[in-house]
């Protein structure tokens, strides 16, 4: 048997939607274990920036952080004694410094002030590189948009035909969605904050160690890491996790609508929307599967119950809880993961979309003119009476389905309707002249940066 290495067990062996991707570098275990010796260089430097500490000593810890003695898979293995693995990194870092220096390595903190502050910059550090991703998305579907303006094609409601759409119009509420979500993750990475409360959220052993003005000493810490400051420790107050999985999940729905439209559209017998370079079969050669569509739909049916279990946590109890804050780790960084690889696997999918307006217009023809029914019932209503309409249309329709024939013909039988030239009938059920303002209603979301 093969030895697998502790290391490599984040691989994505089982997660090809984020395996390889920007997000999966940036909460990988490396990762994380580069956060937390961020965090704890920074509050060294932060008590340095105020007379707290020496600046030998921050020097000599941000030194020592900086290094790569550091095991990763000891210090995950530590960590079971203590429940979380700030508790044997601090002992690594303390003897990694000169001892002089020991003793302000991690001064007055507590682990959840690390382990919370590196977990806000693993998110920082994820969420720039998704909203790269983003961007790519929302220029891809925005030039998709322009190009396929008055590409007409048969909008669908519960499975089955309805009026005609255009595809200008479906890519350009694709975008919006996408746009919606950077929005929010922008909101939420600028308010990412540190976290410094001390063991009850007292900043009680700051002031021990000569910290007149905890506030500022949370500001500088907040500095330090480039992150938001807050008027509160927030150990057992979690806003900023609650509003980070929310940010996310909808992030994950939103690149969803485009993905399972994609698949829909993608089915054999639609053919109206391919991928650039569809994935291959282990079994079927012939198959150009739609992967990246089928990588970010998976995303966004995992990414609620992530959330869920992080929405969970607000119910932390006491100054510090007891397996609530615990609970968030795993979930918060498989979320990132997900979505960032999600996002990543969205760009390359609507980059390389492929678009079959030919398909497009011959499945208008399927329902042999019935996907005007709505427009002919508001157009005769007014020359026959709205029931008498109705019942024309009616038969009309029924005909046209049983005797596989176009409705402009059928209707040119109808004594009710002799006025009506040919032309008149083949325009009134021509699907490509009843796209209501989905034109404009594309040029009004393209204004929108």
């Amino acid at each position: 048997m093969t030895a697998v290495d502790p290391v490599s067990a984040d691989a994505g062996l089982l997660a090809p939607g984020w395996a390889g991707s920007p997000a999966s570098a940036e909460t990988s275990d490396a990762a994380y274990l580069r956060a937390l010796l961020d965090a704890e260089a920074a509050l060294t430097r932060a008590q340095a920036s105020l007379g707290l500490a020496p600046a030998e000593a921050a020097a000599a810890v941000s030194d020592a952080a900086g290094g790569a003695g550091f095991d990763v898979a000891s210090i995950a293995l530590r960590a079971r004694s203590g429940g979380n693995p700030v508790i044997p990194l601090v002992a690594d870092l303390t003897a990694a410094v000169a001892a002089e220096h020991g003793p302000y390595v991690h001064r007055g903190a507590t682990s959840q002030d690390i382990l919370d502050s590196a977990t806000m910059l693993v998110a920082a550090r994820t969420l720039d590189v998704l909203l790269g991703d983003l961007d790519r998305t929302a220029r891809a579907l925005a030039r998709l948009a322009r190009e396929h303006r008055d590409t007409v094609l048969p909008g669908r409601t519960l499975t089955q035909h309805a009026v005609p759409t255009t595809f200008g119009l479906k890519a350009a509420g694709w975008r919006s969605l996408v746009l919606d979500a950077r929005d929010r993750v922008r909101t939420v990475r600028s308010s990412l904050p540190a976290q410094l409360g001390g063991a009850a959220g007292t900043l009680a052993a700051f002031t021990v160690f000569g910290a007149d003005d905890t506030r500022e000493l949370t500001v500088a810490y907040a500095r330090e890491l480039g992150l938001a400051e807050t008027v509160l420790p927030w150990h057992t107050l979690r806003t900023p996790v609650a509003d980070l999985a929310g940010a996310l999940a909808f992030t994950a729905g939103a690149l969803g609508k485009t993905a399972v439209d994609v698949l829909t559209l993608s089915r054999t017998e639609i053919g109206e929307l391919a991928e650039g370079s569809g994935g291959g079969s282990s079994a079927m050669p012939h198959k150009a599967n739609p992967v990246r569509a089928t990588l970010v739909a998976a995303a966004a049916r995992r990414a609620p119950l992530l959330a869920a279990t992080l929405y969970g946590a607000l119910t932390a109890e006491d100054e510090r809880p007891a397996g609530a804050w615990h609970a968030e780790w795993e979930p918060l960084r498989d979320l990132l993961r997900l979505v960032g690889g999600a996002a990543a696997q969205a760009a390359e999918l609507t980059e390389g979309l492929r678009v079959d307006a030919a398909a497009m217009r011959e499945h208008l023809d399927l329902t042999h003119g019935l996907i005007v029914s709505e427009r002919l019932a508001a157009e005769l209503a007014p020359l026959l009476g709205r029931s008498r309409a109705k019942e024309l249309l009616t038969r009309a329709a029924e005909r046209a389905v049983s005797e596989r024939r176009p409705l402009a013909d059928v209707l040119g039988e109808e004594p009710d309707l002799a006025d009506l030239t040919a032309s008149d009938l083949a325009d009134l059920t021509d699907p490509t002249r009843y796209t209501g303002s989905a034109g404009a209603l594309t040029d009004r979301a393209l204004e929108r940066r």
